[in-house]
């Protein structure tokens, strides 16, 4: 009952992911319609239910158009998980900010990396020119589109795939 389950507005716009016991609430309150079963059926004693794996919502809410939170994980995601002094994959990151804080650097988007620790240590409070490294990209804001912000569940439900893509 906690798969998740992917959540359209009532214009087939991907607003949300819930989980399979608050879709199934939402459904069978009138407030939404199953649009995909790709997991089989719930059994009560009553009644042979489909167990859902996409649902539109009947009416139209209004969302404000979302932003990615900065946050440990998405910096990782949004770098690959890759450091971004040296370009490994196999070890535990760290973020590192680009300008050291105490140099005036912000906790924002374009001041935050992955870095492997030993990069990190070696970059210190530093620059990056100072300590004589490199960037593998240059750190931006990732986009806020359906298909970064829900591309994370693809690998699992392959068949929200037509209703991610386009937005």
């Amino acid at each position: 009952m906690h798969e998740p389950v992917l959540v359209l507005n009532a214009n087939f716009e991907p607003i949300h992911v819930c989980s399979t016991r608050r879709a199934m609430g939402l459904i069978l309150a009138g407030k939404a319609k199953l649009i995909a079963n790709g997991r089989g059926y719930i059994h009560t004693v009553t009644q042979l239910l489909p167990r859902p794996s996409v649902i539109r919502l009947e009416s139209q809410i209004h969302k404000p158009r979302t932003r990615v939170k900065l946050t440990r994980r998405e910096i990782f995601r949004r770098d690959n998980y890759t450091c971004q002094y040296c370009g490994r994959r196999d070890v535990t990151l760290t973020v590192d900010h680009v300008m050291p804080r105490h140099m005036g650097g912000q906790h924002t988007w374009t001041n935050l990396v992955a870095a492997c620790s030993a990069c990190n240590h070696r970059k210190g409070g530093r620059k990056v020119e100072e300590s004589h490294m490199r960037l593998l990209h240059i750190p931006k804001e990732p986009p806020a589109s359906a298909a970064y912000i829900f591309g994370r569940h693809i690998s699992d439900n392959s068949e929200w795939e037509p209703y991610i893509s386009g937005w």
